[in-house]
């Protein structure tokens, strides 16, 4: 009995990205009078030991800090000018529901983005922040070929959440937007109380490695998930070897099944990438790459002999923030740039190439081409984190970035900036020659979260897919909405016209397959057909949501008939909500899948 489960990773308060590493070292100091000493031996000999008296006033601290934060800061909702109706949490479901084409489900009201006033100003989240909720489907299919579809959500109850929880009430102050030194006295207050400046929110990606299923938030280490109760079981820490921040989107180097990653932080060392063995015991190697800033670095990429770092200049600055400005900003005229390294190259062995200034956060793929190191990515000229700056509105500031428009790598405009489109970049590892370029036409609609065959990552393929930003509701909803999917195919070239009329020379043939009004699509992964001989053998499947209706479905999209309607489409028990990433296992449940289902 086999089973495929796509999983998602969703926001339902949302997340910080980035981490801050403190290494303070308090060295002891015996001030003690010689008069005390004797009052102190009393107190031992009552009973009160000094591990007593300092847990005491530890505590007594920590009820004080609390007190403060209590009646200096207040908790407040985020303002929702416009239609934001699938953001919203959604309930945990306490049993694993099969799917029966059952409509409707919980829609919750409470919840969602808190921000804080206090006398220090204003401290707000930023869009991408809230605990991660997993939605989980599992396709069974018994030896008559009657297939079994069970849906499944839980939060990733990260220590973080575990606290909160226990409180009953919000307590990390948002600490990255906002008045500078609300922000800052947010962190240090966060750090006091907690040992740590922000939440783990562990809801951006999941992971595969080893056979094992990890979620992930680059501001902290991998949770690691039991597949079939998708219950948090702790930090991923490579046997203690891996103590810093995980990127949201490590991968294998083909060949080897090795696990590159990279972890960023605030203060130095910025950013380090590492090894991990293909059994994910051990760490092979480890280097600071010795930058001085700290982008906001959300992927890497690799080759057959290469891992590969994008350096762009939205950065995470702590002395800009002491100084008043914030804490996370894209710098349009600062230097964009692409490392390339060995495998286990040292620092002096990295190659850096100088790219036009960009934001790119999510890469298609890397190959190697003869001489050149090809990167493929999702690019755009300004960076939707941390999004509206303090003084703007979210809802006036994200849909002037999605109005409709045409724009053109030397002429864009103000409205223009967000669109992420496919780009090439072609890196010659001899002459240190750098070729860039668009890779659709400048009209068609934006793509992000791109995803391609795994079984290609490293390598030269042939597709990709990404979700399809609809440019009307994203301005008019103040959100991306992806209301559908592309297919792109690298070794074809476009033989008709555009969207708009145009046609670039060299420009790449793409397929769209578009969904019914009002509907949008998050966490759209690619399933690959077991026993599949080409590339596209397999499915798209994604989760979408009926603005209208407020019901949310699984479509399930024929990769190689891309153009076709989806050959299934699941109704599921409840609302779920729109998310980032997703991803999918294979695993055998044999006699563990009937622990799962519900008696009815």
């Amino acid at each position: 009995m086999a089973c495929y489960v796509p999983f998602q990773g969703h926001c339902t308060y949302r997340k910080p990205t980035v981490s801050f590493s403190h290494n303070v070292n308090l060295k002891k100091t015996d001030h003690r009078s010689s008069s005390f000493k004797p009052f102190l031996s009393e107190l031992q000999q009552l009973g009160f030991g000094l591990d007593v008296l300092k847990a005491a006033v530890k505590n007594t601290s920590l009820k004080l800090l609390d007190a403060f934060v209590d009646s200096a800061f207040e908790f407040v909702d985020c303002s929702s000018d416009t239609d934001q109706t699938n953001t919203a949490p959604a309930d945990e479901l306490r049993e694993a529901a099969i799917v029966t084409n059952i409509h409707g489900g919980p829609n919750p009201t409470f919840g969602g983005l808190k921000s804080t006033e206090s006398i220090f100003g204003k401290s707000s989240p930023i869009w991408v922040e809230g605990e991660g909720m997993l939605h989980a489907l599992y396709f069974s299919k018994d030896t008559n070929w009657r297939w079994t579809v069970i849906y499944s959500n839980r939060y990733v109850e990260t220590d973080t959440f575990k606290l909160e929880k226990l409180r009953n009430k919000p307590s990390f102050l948002p600490a990255v937007q906002g008045d500078a030194l609300a922000v800052f006295s947010s962190h240090l207050l966060n750090m006091l109380r907690f040992g740590k400046p922000f939440k783990n929110m562990s809801n951006t990606n999941v992971f595969e490695h080893s056979g094992r299923l990890y979620s992930i938030a680059e501001n902290d280490l991998p949770q690691e998930i039991d597949i079939l109760t998708l219950e948090a079981l702790g930090d991923w820490d490579v046997n203690g070897a891996w103590n810093r921040p995980f990127t949201s989107h490590p991968k294998k180097a083909p060949g080897t099944g090795e696990l590159v990653t990279m972890g960023i932080a605030a203060t130095k060392p910025f950013v380090e990438m590492g090894v991990i063995s293909a059994d994910g015991k051990r760490l092979l190697h480890k280097l600071d790459l010795k930058l001085d800033r700290c982008p906001l670095c959300h992927e890497l990429g690799v080759t057959k002999r290469y891992n590969v770092f994008l350096d762009c200049p939205i950065t995470v600055d702590v002395n800009r923030l002491i100084h008043g400005g914030q804490l996370i900003k894209y710098e349009s005229e600062g230097y964009a740039r692409i490392g390339i390294m060995p495998r286990y190259g040292e620092v002096d062995s990295i190659r850096w190439f100088e790219v036009k200034p960009n934001c790119t956060f999510h890469i298609i793929n890397c190959f190697e081409d003869d001489d050149e190191v090809v990167v493929w990515g999702s690019r755009a000229l300004a960076s939707v984190i941390p999004g509206p700056q303090p003084g703007s509105k979210q809802f006036e500031w994200f849909p002037a970035k999605f109005k409709p428009g045409k724009p053109m790598e030397d002429a864009i405009s103000e409205d223009q900036l967000l669109f992420h489109r496919p780009y090439e970049w072609r890196l010659n590892m001899r002459t240190g020659d750098v070729m860039e370029r668009f890779l659709i036409e400048p009209d068609h609609f934006p793509m992000e979260f791109p995803m391609i065959n795994d079984a290609f990552v490293g390598v030269k393929n042939k597709y990709c897919y990404t979700q399809v930003c609809n440019l009307d509701p994203s301005s008019a909803s103040g959100m991306g909405r992806f209301g559908g999917l592309a297919k792109l195919y690298f070794g074809e070239q476009n033989t008709g016209v555009s969207l708009g009329g145009n046609q670039v020379e060299g420009s790449i043939k793409v397929e769209y397959h578009m969904f019914e009004k009002n509907t949008y699509c998050s966490g759209a992964a690619f399933v690959p057909k077991e026993g599949g001989v080409e590339e596209d053998d397999g499915w798209i499947i994604t989760f979408v949501h009926h603005q209208v209706t407020n019901v949310s479905q699984a479509y399930i999209i024929d990769a190689k008939n891309f153009l076709n309607e989806p050959v299934a489409k699941i109704t599921l028990p409840c609302r779920v909500p729109d998310g980032f990433h997703g991803a999918f296992m294979p695993i055998q449940l044999q006699n563990r899948i009937t622990k799962m289902v519900p008696e009815i």
